[in-house]
C-alpha cells in the first residue's frame, strides 16, 4: 500500500492525505504499476459501486479482486493499463459489460454493470511511473435508458414508415398543407395522375394544372378554408398527365393541437369525371330527370367517395377507425385496426355503450354526446383509457390520440367518426424513461 503523508510540511494544518484519498467523492482505484496491477487503495466511492469492501481488494491483482466478464473485457483493461505503462499518458477505455458479485447481504449473485474508465499515470520527481490511478464511472443506467429510448425512436420510425406506406398505397391523390394552406405533400399516386415532380407542385403551384375555368374559384374556396378553419370540398377539372383534365372531388381537413390551433392540412380526392359525365349525358337526355338525375349524381359520388375512403383508405391505414351512428353511437363501420382492440367482442350494429361497457364511467358516452350536440370537434392527446381487451374482465391501461368529430347527411346530424392512435407503448416507454432519469439525476 502506497505511503501517504499525515502532515503537510508547508502549513501549519496536519492532513491526513489517506483519509483526504479515502473521502473523495468520485470512484478512484489507485494501482502498482506492476503487470499484475496490484490494488494498493481505492476511495470510498470506488468500494460502494465495487460492491466490495477495501480489505478484500487491496493487495490483490486487478483481475483477483475483480474477476471480468469476460476475456473481451478483460483484454480492454489490460491494453488500456498496458498503455499507460508505455506512453506516460492518459487512456480512456471504451465502454465495457463488467459485472460484479453482489455481497451476501445483497442476494448474491451477479450484478450485469456497464462502465466508463480512464486510467492516469501518476510519476515520481524522475518521471518515472509509480502508480496508475483509475478513475470509474458505473454508466448502467444510462446505457439502459439509452438503449430504451433508441428502441423507442426505432418504434416511432417504423409506425411513421407505416402511415407514409399507407398514404403512398392508396389509390385516392392525397396531400397535406401547412397552417398558411401552402401544399408541401402530395402521393405518388397525385403524382402520377399529374405527370410533375413534387418540386414542381408545392406552395400553390399544384394550381397551375387546374383548368383555367376553374382557378379563381378553386381558389378562394381553398382561402375560405384555410381562413375559416372549415372542412375544404371543391370540384375540379385537374389536367392529367396526357393532358386530358378530369373532374376531382376533393376534401380537406384541418388537423388541430389541443388548443384549436390549426398544425396542418390533409386531404384527398377521386377521379369522379366518368360518373360527372354520365349524369351530364341523363340531364341532357331529358330535362324532366333532373333531380332525380341529380339524386343518382349524388349516389354516385358517395358511391365513389365511401368505396375509395372506406375499402381503399380506412381499410388499409394503421389507424383506428370507426363511425357510429345517430345520437345513441352505433357502431356502423369499423375498421381491421379498430377491431383489434376487441378480438372477442361483435361491435357492429351495437350502441356503445352495449359493446363497451367500461367505457360509460369513464365519460366517454358525455364525451361522444357533447359532439354530437355541439358539433364541436373533440381531439384526446394520451388520453388515458381502461378496457378489457382480451375478453378476461380485467380492465387494461391503455393511451390514445384520437379525434371525435360529427358528420352531417344533407343538413341533418348523422354521427361521429372516430379516428385514433394506440399510443400506449409510446407513452409507457417515455415514462420509464422520465422515471429512469428522475432517479439517475
Amino acid at each position: 500500500m502506497p505511503s501517504f503523508p499525515n502532515m503537510s510540511t508547508s502549513s501549519a494544518f496536519p492532513v491526513d492525505y489517506q483519509h483526504l484519498f479515502h473521502s473523495l467523492p468520485e470512484n478512484f482505484l489507485l494501482i502498482a504499476p506492476n503487470p499484475e496491477a496490484t490494488i494498493l487503495d481505492n476511495t470510498d466511492s470506488h468500494v460502494a459501486v465495487s460492491l466490495k469492501s477495501r480489505e478484500e481488494a487491496v493487495g490483490k491483482p486487478f483481475f483477483e479482486a475483480y474477476p471480468p466478464t469476460d476475456e473481451q473485457s478483460a483484454a480492454v483493461i489490460r491494453e488500456s493499463h498496458e498503455h499507460v505503462r508505455r506512453h506516460l499518458e492518459p487512456h480512456t477505455m471504451p465502454l465495457i459489460r463488467y459485472d460484479l458479485e453482489r455481497p451476501a447481504e445483497l442476494g448474491g449473485g451477479l450484478e450485469e454493470l456497464y462502465w466508463e474508465a480512464t486510467h492516469y499515470p501518476i510519476l515520481n520527481e524522475q518521471g518515472e511511473l509509480q502508480f496508475i490511478l483509475q478513475r470509474t464511472q458505473d454508466v448502467t443506467e444510462q446505457y439502459r435508458a439509452r438503449l430504451q429510448a433508441e428502441q423507442a425512436q426505432r418504434e416511432l420510425a417504423k409506425s411513421q414508415e407505416r402511415m407514409r406506406f399507407a398514404l403512398e398505397s392508396v389509390p385516392i391523390l392525397v396531400w397535406t398543407a401547412d397552417p398558411n394552406g401552402q401544399r408541401d405533400y402530395f402521393n405518388t399516386r397525385w403524382l402520377q395522375f399529374t405527370g410533375r415532380p413534387l418540386e414542381e407542385q408545392v406552395g400553390s403551384n399544384w394550381m397551375a394544372a387546374l383548368h383555367p375555368d376553374d382557378h379563381a374559384r378553386v381558389q378562394d374556396i381553398w382561402h375560405h378554408s384555410v381562413t375559416t378553419g372549415q372542412p375544404y370540398q371543391v370540384e375540379y377539372r385537374l389536367r392529367r398527365a396526357d393532358g386530358q383534365y378530369r373532374w376531382v372531388l376533393m376534401h380537406g381537413l384541418p388537423h388541430l393541437d389541443a388548443d384549436g390551433q390549426i398544425l396542418m392540412w390533409v386531404g384527398g380526392g377521386t377521379d369522379i369525371h366518368d360518373q360527372k359525365q354520365m349524369v351530364e349525358e341523363l340531364l341532357e337526355t331529358n330535362e324532366q330527370q333532373a333531380i332525380l338525375s341529380d339524386q343518382a349524381y349524388q349516389a354516385l359520388q358517395l358511391a365513389e367517395q365511401q368505396r375509395s375512403t372506406f375499402y381503399n383508405l380506412f381499410m388499409q391505414t394503421p389507424a383506428l377507425i370507426c363511425i357510429l351512428r345517430g345520437s345513441e353511437h352505433r357502431f356502423e363501420f369499423v375498421n381491421p385496426e379498430y377491431q383489434k382492440l376487441f378480438p372477442h367482442r361483435e361491435l357492429m350494429g351495437k350502441t356503445v355503450a352495449e359493446a363497451l361497457p367500461e367505457v360509460v364511467d369513464q365519460g366517454f358516452i358525455t364525451l361522444l354526446d357533447k359532439v354530437y350536440n355541439t358539433g364541436e370537434t373533440f381531439i384526446g392527446k394520451e388520453h388515458e383509457i381502461m378496457l378489457d381487451r382480451d375478453g378476461s374482465g380485467q380492465l387494461q391501461r391503455s393511451y390514445l390520440n384520437f379525434t371525435y368529430q360529427l358528420f352531417t347527411e344533407g343538413d341533418q346530424k348523422a354521427g361521429i367518426t372516430v379516428f385514433a392512435f394506440d399510443v400506449t407503448d409510446l407513452v409507457l416507454a417515455r415514462q420509464a424513461l422520465e422515471n429512469r432519469n428522475s432517479d439517475v439525476q
